[in-house]
């Protein structure tokens, strides 16, 4: 049995802990969230985890599912002494150091910290090809044009005047992945994790478009390198207890546990 600590009690750990009800090789014997949160969430909990504000010292195995503080927080510190931890808030990586500073307490604490892939598939494919020769990668974001949800203000009129004009799509932004994750910090976790996994976030570039024909967010990939060519599209369904979260993140994060307790992995 393999006991798992999240941080976080959001929509993502608290799907994490209805689909690992029953399972016989992993249990989540905690879940860290903040001082004020501990009696409403142990009284959601019941008797089947114990609410706490910080990771336990005995801690084995801890996914974070929870956001950037939570990383500098409880990840960081975790880590250092020894604790093997799962990220999913990837984007808060594009902050200059941050991943510097989660390996470094790996290494201090002699033990791994995983990247999950999240809402984006491919990136076993991005990360086996920067090994032999990764020459370029593209990471496009498209949604409808109110889906950024951002004023005419912070939009800026250009894209706004394109469609008005009758442009099929307006790009919003094209920039590196670490720029477009300052500008843009609620869609970053794609954008940052086709990065780390490639090029890096200076180098992998990201295109951000409003498009007036779509009406979900769809995810585009395109990787170009010594293993050839890849290119992926993803139109991901969002979470039922949270639109703004895709479901695919959900599955990764339960992937990443059940290879843990499973004997054959893939």
């Amino acid at each position: 049995m393999i006991d798992v600590t999240l941080i976080g009690y959001g929509a993502i750990a608290q799907s994490l802990l209805r689909r690992l009800a029953g399972n016989v090789g992993l249990r989540v014997g905690h879940v860290v969230v903040r001082p004020e949160r501990l009696a409403a969430t142990q009284a959601a909990l019941g008797d089947g985890a114990q609410a706490v504000d910080t990771v336990p010292a005995d801690a084995r195995l801890v996914l974070e599912c929870a956001g950037h503080e939570a990383l500098v927080e409880h990840v960081l510190p975790a880590l250092a002494r020894g604790v093997e931890c799962a990220v999913l808030s990837v984007g808060a990586l594009s902050e200059p150091g941050l991943a510097e500073q989660l390996e470094a307490s790996a290494q201090a604490g002699a033990t791994q910290v995983h990247l999950l892939a999240g809402a984006i598939g491919g990136i076993d494919a991005i990360a086996a090809a920067r090994l032999g020769g990764l020459t370029a990668v593209t990471y496009t974001g498209r949604k409808p044009p109110g889906s950024w949800g951002l004023s005419n203000e912070e939009l800026g009129s250009k894209p706004l005047e394109a469609l008005a004009n009758g442009a099929s799509v307006a790009i919003i932004l094209e920039a590196s992945a670490r720029q477009a994750a300052a500008r843009f910090p609620k869609n970053a976790n794609v954008a940052a994790t086709v990065a780390l996994a490639g090029l890096g976030l200076d180098a992998t570039r990201v295109r951000l478009l409003a498009d007036p024909a779509v009406s979900e967010n769809i995810h585009e990939i395109h990787a170009v390198g010594a293993f050839g060519e890849l290119r992926i599209e993803m139109r991901g369904k969002p979470l039922a207890d949270n639109p703004k979260t895709s479901a695919l993140t959900v599955l990764s994060a339960l992937r990443f546990l059940h290879n843990r307790a499973a004997a054959l992995t893939i």
